[in-house]
């Protein structure tokens, strides 16, 4: 793991790991490991990466903790999900036939895949699921659609996700659930957090 200042009481953390799911679950771990020091006001996980924000004035006694700190180890347990899906995006048939498969074994691939949830953003509770066969990496639309659906499963590049809201959106549909992802009364109001791990079916 590589750190760097990045800002005042700012540090990321960055794993160079080639897969980019057991660079999420390294990030997770290190995470799990820094979570409650006294110096450290907030912990963000990214995809291959953490960044860590500091009390004033403890970035560099953070920085220096960081360098003792050994490269930490995936946890051996995360909470699991299991997210049904209704296998009728409109880019389902597209992108089977680019990736040079029928839509059913499509879907088996993605239902055999072990996803984990590198981190969350773009929308409140939208899960960035790593884990994705590189054969299934595909490019984002080439104009995003100006909506897409609440519940939507898609694919894009290295990741997968679910769209909690209706919102536009460039990625490639495939499916839909019925999934509350965002709860506001909900404690904690994401379904998924960092480190989750998801299975589809």
């Amino acid at each position: 793991m590589i750190s760097e200042r990045v800002a005042e009481d700012a540090l990321l953390v960055r794993f160079e790991d080639a897969d980019l799911r057991a660079a999420a679950a390294r990030a997770h771990a290190l995470a799990t490991v820094l979570e409650g020091e006294p110096d450290i006001e907030e912990l963000v996980p990214g995809a291959a990466s953490l960044l860590v924000l500091t009390r004033r004035g403890s970035a560099d006694a953070v920085a220096a903790a960081l360098e003792r700190v050994e490269t930490p180890m995936p946890p051996r347990s995360a909470t699991a999900h299991e997210i049904a899906v209704r296998w009728n995006g409109p880019d389902l048939a597209e992108i089977a036939q680019l990736t040079g498969r029928t839509p059913s074994a499509l879907i088996e691939v993605l239902t055999a895949t072990p996803f984990t949830v590198a981190f969350v953003g773009f929308q409140p509770g939208f899960p960035y699921l790593v884990g994705l066969p590189p054969e299934l990496h595909v490019p984002r639309l080439a104009s995003p659609r100006t909506l897409v659906p609440a519940g939507s499963f898609a694919i894009a590049g290295p990741f997968a996700g679910i769209y909690p809201f209706a919102s536009p959106g460039g990625w490639r549909l495939l499916g839909e659930t019925d999934i509350a992802l965002f709860d506001a009364q909900r404690v904690p109001p994401a379904l998924l957090r960092p480190g989750d791990a998801v299975r589809l079916r």
